[in-house]
């Protein structure tokens, strides 16, 4: 449910910015707004809020959420991997160009094996806990998004 608030808030963040900014809204302009908002929300704040603290400070309610197994050590890498990916979204505020280009194809790389972690758990486990099943489709969008906003920055700002 917080990636997809996550995923919108993105998207309202970057509206709201077109709308008061004063600059011009070319296509390009547009797309690189968008894509800054989406880095920040979907690589920022879900690696961080989402992936770091619950699965750092709340690991066992964390794991029960997404139909694993309580008391493994493992929930401290997973969220200390994620809170790395948070610390670099939040990054793309202040770098732009390749930075940008890093942390979107390395998020939406990890966004596609999650998504296909969670795939193979409902198939082969019919595991249907919220953050299990829901998040095939969040992640899912993240893994398709990013880099499509990616090659569109390229596109129409960089070629």
């Amino acid at each position: 449910m917080f990636g997809a608030i996550s995923i919108i808030l993105g998207f309202i963040a970057g509206g709201i910015h077109l709308l008061v900014s004063k600059k011009e809204r070319s296509k390009g302009r547009v797309i690189n707004i968008f894509l800054l908002y989406a880095l920040v929300f979907q690589v920022g704040f879900i690696g961080f809020f989402f992936g770091f603290v619950p699965h750092v400070f709340f690991a066992d309610r964390t794991a029960e959420s997404i139909g694993w197994v309580t008391g493994s050590p493992f929930q401290f890498e997973v969220g200390i991997h994620d809170g790395a990916w948070g610390m670099l979204g939040f990054l793309c505020i202040w770098f732009k160009g390749g930075f940008r280009v890093a942390a979107g194809l390395g998020w939406a790389l990890f966004m596609l094996g999650a998504a296909s972690g969670h795939i193979y758990q409902t198939i082969a486990h019919s595991n249907f806990a919220e953050y299990n099943y829901f998040m095939i489709f969040v992640d899912g969008f993240v893994a398709i998004e990013l880099p499509l906003l990616l090659y569109l920055d390229y596109k129409w700002n960089e070629a």
